[in-house]
């Protein structure tokens, strides 16, 4: 059975940095798309940011909203990927949620959709 688990939330000041991490388990994931989604208070959940394997080149995709300040990555070996988040504001705070793309051979953000591989969530908040 598949498990996705993020560590690394919690309170941080605003222009502040946090790392989230995200381990799937249960499965081999070398051809798939991995991800992170947030929900904010009062919105709707939203798309961060995405990567692809390694062998795709491991190309990322991000939201408009965080380029620029977040990088994702990913360590194939482990299943394994990141979520650096820099300069952080107040309207970064939400729970983010890491995604693994149930299918293969899907590259970008697009591939990822609530019937895919998803993680309990991890909250970040942002306060001066």
């Amino acid at each position: 059975q598949v498990q996705v688990v993020e560590s690394g939330g919690g309170p941080v000041q605003t222009g502040g940095s946090l790392r989230l991490s995200c381990t799937a388990s249960g499965g081999t994931f070398s051809k798939n798309t991995m991800g992170w989604f947030r929900h904010a208070p009062g919105k709707e959940r939203a798309f961060v940011a995405a990567i692809s394997w390694t062998w795709s080149g491991g190309r990322t995709f991000y939201a408009d909203s965080v380029k620029g300040r977040f990088a994702i990555s990913r360590d194939s070996a482990s299943n394994t990927q990141y979520l650096q988040m820099n300069s952080l504001k107040s309207e970064d705070t939400a729970v983010y949620y890491c995604v693994v793309d149930r299918s293969v051979n899907c590259i970008g953000g697009g591939c990822l959709n609530q019937d895919d591989y998803w993680g309990r969530g991890t909250q970040v908040t942002v306060s001066s």
